[in-house]
């Protein structure tokens, strides 16, 4: 299995197409469903080309094709907020999104010389919760509620020092 992290580009927009098609990834990440497509590729330009300060967006491929992103967000004093999102729902449960948020971690530690992470997830989101500790992330406080697959889940912060 050979994955990595890359830039996204525009050409990844039919992938990203793909997985606003699947109504499991949509209500799994709070995606509305049916996105008209032109509204879909205007927020996908945005993405891709604009770089916003202490954000960065990356393409996780796997065995060549596009299956999700994953984000560094709020990066700041060598901290940032670790995001992920596997569109391929296909492949959920088999450790890819773990294996994603290694590279993209390691990534943040070796380019921009990071050491703290930080992540967030719903009570209710088991999958990732478990993805996040398999990765040795501390849950540190659980402050706040959302709504999550039609029902309210607390929501829990997590860190990871390097």
């Amino acid at each position: 299995m050979d994955m990595r992290v890359r830039s996204i580009n525009e050409e990844d927009f039919k992938d990203v197409l793909t997985w606003s098609r699947d109504s499991v990834f949509c209500e799994a990440n709070g995606w509305q469903s049916n996105r008209k497509i032109d509204e879909l590729q205007r927020w996908w330009r945005h993405c891709v080309n604009n770089a916003e300060k202490g954000f960065l967006r990356m393409g996780v491929e796997l065995n060549g094709e596009l299956i999700g992103y994953a984000d560094l967000a709020s990066i700041d004093n060598g901290s940032a907020e670790l995001g992920i999102a596997i569109g391929k729902s296909a492949v959920w449960g088999k450790g890819i999104g773990a294996q994603a948020a290694g590279l993209i971690i390691e990534y943040g530690v070796e380019e921009l010389n990071l050491h703290t992470f930080y992540a967030e997830t719903h009570e209710a989101n088991v999958r990732s919760r478990r993805m996040l500790e398999k990765l040795k992330f501390r849950e540190v406080s659980r402050d706040g509620v959302e709504v999550y697959l039609g029902k309210e889940s607390c929501l829990i912060q997590y860190a990871l020092y390097n």
